[in-house]
């Protein structure tokens, strides 16, 4: 059921948006080139660059339900989340370029820290603006169809972000081939700028008043326990945020090995970009296409209809242990078709859970009818940067595993065919089995369009 008030306006619509440059772009290019910088510019051990990956992103899902109860609690001050969204948007790009400045001369142990604490700096910036920015949908409109409206243009300029930075940042990399540090410093600066022009235009969309009342301040420990307790109150949240982080796992190991694909199995380190363009070209196509489905079968049949599209895709490229070439292309294509799907329906599906608490604890009686939406924003957060960490984390484990070697700037290296091998299974076997245990997590997901209807008619 659809109302005039409801209706977003284009404005709106593209304002909100343009903050997938700065979320996707965030998400993307440490994750694309972070690990490999620390392993291959660098030269610190595959296991300590995972291990700086993943205490940076720890940090980050520690703070995140803490900054969702501090986004609340703004919002009943101020009457918005913009604010926190434009103290994220600002200081992310500093802490951006911090990360890959390493001075030049810089052995792997003090190289190593610098990361560690500029990527945790940008991690808290990053997570100021993500957790407010992801509690707005449900403040924005209470139409279930315009929802996934929003979201499908969301994705829709994540999909480009992820495309701009996946393979604009590591050509501008390639500018500099006698120099990769310079190269990697020109590529934060020009990275950092994007992000930035993205998350501050985006705060601009922050409504001046909430929909629903909100519950004025808490201590940080109260902050965890609302995120317990929406974990435990609602089972739709539950099943969904499970889902999502799955497929974060699998995505985010794909994401932090592409650039060893390029490298050591098709033996081109500028072959990312291929890559990048193979993923995220039909992605790019396929989100509206998405936004179809969902309005004719539901959110929830979307979503596991393009689960087992990329399922396939993941399936198909088990073939690369034994043969890899160029052939991959085809299905990370598939794959790129099917991730605009699994990126805007949990994302369209969210703000219905958020709606269905709101409204549900409010049929019930219940005393505390406060606004969960930046507690609700926190713990995904918290979930898919638990998800995309782990997934880079795991990689650095089958790395070292299978006997990676590490090298400096300038320095060749031949890898042992272990080591290639493990490569190819971080890019296929492991999603593969991580997108079967998502799809069950799915299974035990039972809202459905009348559910949100018929609590906020």
């Amino acid at each position: 059921m659809r109302s005039g008030s409801n209706s977003l306006s284009r404005g709106q619509v593209t304002r909100y948006a343009i903050g997938s440059l700065g979320t996707g772009g965030f998400a993307t290019l440490p994750g694309l080139v972070l690990v490999y910088y620390l392993t291959d510019s660098l030269g610190v051990t595959a296991l300590a660059a995972g291990a700086i990956v993943t205490a940076a992103k720890v940090w980050d899902v520690l703070i995140d339900p803490v900054i969702g109860g501090l986004s609340d609690r703004a919002l009943a001050h101020s009457g918005s989340r913009r604010r926190t969204m434009l103290i994220g948007g600002i200081g992310l790009p500093v802490a951006f370029v911090l990360t890959f400045a390493v001075p030049a001369g810089f052995g792997p142990l003090p190289a190593a820290l610098w990361v560690l604490v500029a990527f945790m700096l940008a991690a808290t910036f990053f997570s100021l603006f993500q957790v407010p920015y992801i509690a707005l949908p449900a403040e924005l409109t209470d139409d279930y169809r315009e929802r996934t409206r929003l979201l499908s243009w969301r994705v829709v300029l994540l999909t480009v972000a992820i495309l701009l930075f996946g393979a604009g940042g590591p050509e501008l990399r390639a500018l500099f081939p006698d120099d990769p540090l310079l190269g990697y410093l020109t590529m934060a600066v020009v990275a950092a700028v994007v992000l930035g022009l993205g998350m501050v235009t985006s705060a601009s969309v922050a409504p001046q008043r909430p929909l629903l009342p909100v519950r004025p301040g808490a201590t940080i420990m109260e902050h965890y326990r609302d995120g317990v307790v929406v974990l435990r109150e609602s089972q739709p949240f539950r099943a969904l945020l499970a889902t999502f982080l799955l497929q974060g796992l699998a995505t985010g190991m794909m994401l932090a090995a592409a650039q060893y694909v390029a490298r050591w199995v098709l033996h081109d380190e500028t072959a990312v970009t291929q890559l990048f363009v193979a993923l995220i070209a039909p992605a790019l196509l396929m989100a509206p296409v998405w936004k179809l489905i969902a309005d004719r079968v539901g959110k929830e049949r979307g979503f596991a209809l393009a689960s087992v599209v990329f399922l396939v895709a993941t399936l198909v490229l088990i073939g690369m242990v034994w043969m890899p070439g160029w052939w991959i292309l085809a299905p990370v294509a598939l794959a790129g078709a099917a991730y605009a799907g699994m990126q805007t329906l949990p994302m369209a599906m969210l703000p219905d859970v958020i709606a269905h608490d709101s409204t549900t604890r409010a049929g019930a009686g219940t005393r505390d009818t406060a606004n969960r939406s930046g507690i609700f924003g926190g713990v995904w957060t918290a979930g898919e940067t638990t998800g995309m960490a782990l997934g880079g984390t795991i990689l650095t484990v089958v790395l070292a595993l299978t006997g990676y070697l590490e090298t400096t700037a300038g320095t060749t290296v031949v890898q042992p065919e272990s080591a290639v091998i493990g490569i190819a299974v971080s890019f296929s076997i492991l999603p593969a089995l991580l997108m079967l245990l998502s799809l069950a997590a799915l299974a035990r997901y039972r809202l459905r369009e009348q559910d949100i209807v018929g609590t906020s008619a």
